[in-house]
């Protein structure tokens, strides 16, 4: 197996994992280690697939069938992170207020789901990482 497509995951969430507890940060005006995980600019989701698929087409072709593939997981996890996992964010939001003065309820964490510009980010993102992943690990 080539090296290049077992990397361009791993750097694409160690690249933008930092990126976007900067973001939620300054957002929050301060360190924002209660937004670290799902939510937030860029996608993380969105940017580890996305930057799969730019590196599978720059080096085997869109015509090769891993593309294919690799555009289906990606269409998957965007349709995922903003239509369902709003949803599931909506209902954790109206858990909470139901049960807000229950003795023992754990509060469910509300923010789970990506909005269009979100994604959008974590596509743009992941695109420029595959690029910069290929130009990096360039056959020869």
């Amino acid at each position: 197996m080539d090296l290049a497509y077992l990397l361009t995951p791993l750097i694409t969430w160690i690249t933008v994992g930092p990126i976007k507890f900067l973001i939620n940060s300054a957002k929050a005006r301060q360190w924002a280690f209660n937004l670290v995980g799902n939510g937030g600019f860029p996608s993380n989701h969105s940017a580890v697939v996305s930057s799969m698929a730019t590196l599978i087409a720059l080096r085997e072709g869109i015509s090769h069938p891993a593309f294919g593939v690799a555009v289906t997981l990606c269409f998957i996890v965007v349709i995922d992170a903003n239509s369902l996992r709003q949803h599931v964010g909506k209902q954790a939001a109206a858990i909470n207020r139901l049960a807000k003065d229950g003795a023992g309820h754990h509060w469910l964490r509300e923010r789970m789901g990506h909005t269009v510009v979100e994604i959008c980010g974590g596509l743009a993102t992941g695109v420029a990482i595959g690029h910069l992943v290929f130009a990096l690990f360039a056959r020869g």
